[in-house]
């Protein structure tokens, strides 16, 4: 994953708000995640469209406290579509994604559908998945 895909992460989970609770007939996706640390945040942006999911505009994002035993993000009212996530585990507490000198991240991070990528992110295709109702998933942080 590309240094900008995880700046444009981090600002976009800086400007929007976690989606409060479910109203009737809506959905809700629940995201646990499975850590390797025990320090620090995992953030998480959710995505309703593949032009958001490239962009980097989320309908919905959340900081989990890892160090305080918080594990999965809630984001609740969501319409029935697609969605995807890109997580990081940001294991120093920093708020940053930590990159190598060539913009490689150094902290793990995910994608729903524990979606693996080729020399970056994760692509829409791989990463998305179906919401009609409430759906869990448990996602690997690497």
């Amino acid at each position: 994953m590309n240094r900008l895909s995880f700046v444009a992460l981090g600002l976009s989970l800086l400007a929007t708000p976690v989606l409060a609770q479910s109203a009737p007939g809506s959905s809700t996706v629940s995201l646990t995640f499975d850590t390797g640390a025990q320090t620090g945040a995992v953030m998480v942006a959710l995505y309703d469209s593949e032009a958001s999911y490239e962009s980097g505009r989320p309908v919905g994002s959340a900081r989990i406290d890892v160090a305080a035993g918080q594990r999965t993000a809630t984001f609740n009212d969501l319409p029935a579509g697609d969605y995807a996530a890109k997580a990081f585990h940001d294991v120093d507490g920093n708020g940053e994604m930590a990159t190598n000198p060539f913009g490689m991240p150094t902290e793990p991070y995910a994608f729903s559908n524990n979606a693996v990528g080729n020399m970056g992110p994760a692509r829409w295709d791989r990463a998305n998945f179906a919401v009609e109702g409430d759906v869990a998933q448990t996602i690997v942080i690497r």
